[in-house]
C-alpha cells in the first residue's frame, strides 16, 4: 500500500470526554501512519439520523481508499452487529444499526463483513465502548491493507434506515426532516433527483406540509432571492431541499426538527 491511509471519525462522544482521544490511541497504536481526520464529534446523543447524514455529506469529498469509522451506537453491548462495509470508493466501519447504509449505497456496496475475528479486537472488549475496543482496532487494520475477508463472515441482511429515501408517487413527494443546522434550516432526504423526477425545477412554487403546517414556498437558487425572515426552499451545499429563512432559523419559525415527516408537490393540492 502507498502513502498513508486516512480514517475519518464521527461520534457522539462530544469533546469535553476522552473518548475521541482514546480511538485515536487505539488507530496510532496499530497504524502510526493513519492520517485521521475529524468529521464530528458532536452528533446529537444516540441520533442515527443525525450521524448518517453528516457521514453521507462529509465522506464523498474523501479520496478514494478513506476508511470512515463512524459510532453512534445506542444499541451497544446488545445482539446488534459489529460491521465493515466495502464499497467502491472506500471502507465504512461501525454499527449495523443504518448509520453506514447512506453512504455506503451512495458509494457502491460491494460486500459487507461481521467484526468478529478477535485478531483484530483488543484483548479486553467493554460492554459499553466498541468504539475503542471493536472498531477502532478494525479501521486500523483496515488502513494498514488487511482484507476485510479477515475480519469475520460476510452478511447481505444489513439493516436500512426507513429515513434513507424519500418517496415519490401521484406527484407527490414523501420524505423527512433529517437534520437540523446550526443555521436552522430544516434539511430533507429529499434529493435533487427526486424533484427533477416530479418536474421540479429552481423558480417553481412548491406547497410543503410538514407538521401541521401547509406551506407555499419558492424553489429558490439563493437565500437572497426572498425578503429577509422569509421562508423559502433551497437545494442546499448537501444537494437535499432544504427549508430555509434568509437570515433566520425555520426550526425555530415553523417549530419542527428532525424526524418530521414532510410532503411536497408542484403547485397542486395535497
Amino acid at each position: 500500500m502507498h502513502g498513508r491511509r486516512i480514517i475519518t471519525l464521527l461520534s457522539d462522544f462530544g469533546l469535553v470526554d476522552s473518548y475521541v482521544a482514546e480511538m485515536k490511541a487505539v488507530i496510532l497504536s496499530i497504524y502510526p501512519e493513519a492520517r485521521i481526520v475529524d468529521i464530528s464529534h458532536g452528533v446529537r446523543k444516540f441520533d442515527i439520523r443525525m450521524g448518517s447524514f453528516l457521514l453521507l455529506r462529509a465522506s464523498r469529498f474523501f479520496p478514494k481508499g478513506t476508511v470512515h469509522l463512524a459510532v453512534v451506537d445506542p444499541g451497544v453491548g446488545t445482539e446488534r452487529r459489529p460491521i465493515i462495509v466495502e464499497t467502491e470508493r472506500g471502507l465504512y466501519v461501525g454499527p449495523d444499526n443504518g448509520l453506514l447504509m447512506p453512504s455506503s449505497k451512495m458509494d457502491g456496496i460491494k460486500h459487507i463483513h461481521v467484526i468478529s475475528n478477535p485478531k483484530y479486537m483488543l484483548s479486553e472488549i467493554s460492554r459499553t465502548f466498541h468504539g475503542r475496543d471493536i472498531f477502532s482496532p478494525a479501521a486500523a487494520y483496515l488502513a494498514k491493507g488487511v482484507p476485510i475477508s479477515e475480519f469475520g463472515p460476510e452478511i447481505f441482511d444489513p439493516i436500512i434506515p426507513r429515513f434513507a429515501e424519500a418517496k415519490l408517487h401521484d406527484g407527490l413527494i414523501e420524505g423527512e426532516v433529517i437534520y437540523t443546522d446550526d443555521f436552522g434550516n430544516l434539511v430533507t432526504n429529499i434529493a435533487q433527483s427526486n424533484l427533477t423526477s416530479a418536474g421540479i425545477s429552481e423558480g417553481d412554487t412548491l406547497l410543503v406540509k410538514v407538521r401541521d403546517k401547509n406551506l407555499r414556498l419558492k424553489l429558490c437558487e439563493a437565500y437572497g432571492y426572498v425578503s429577509k425572515n422569509e421562508l423559502l426552499t433551497i437545494i442546499g451545499s448537501s444537494g437535499f431541499l432544504e427549508i430555509s429563512v434568509n437570515q433566520g432559523s425555520a426550526s425555530r419559525l415553523l417549530g419542527v426538527e428532525a424526524g418530521e415527516k414532510i410532503i411536497i408537490a408542484k403547485e397542486t393540492g395535497f
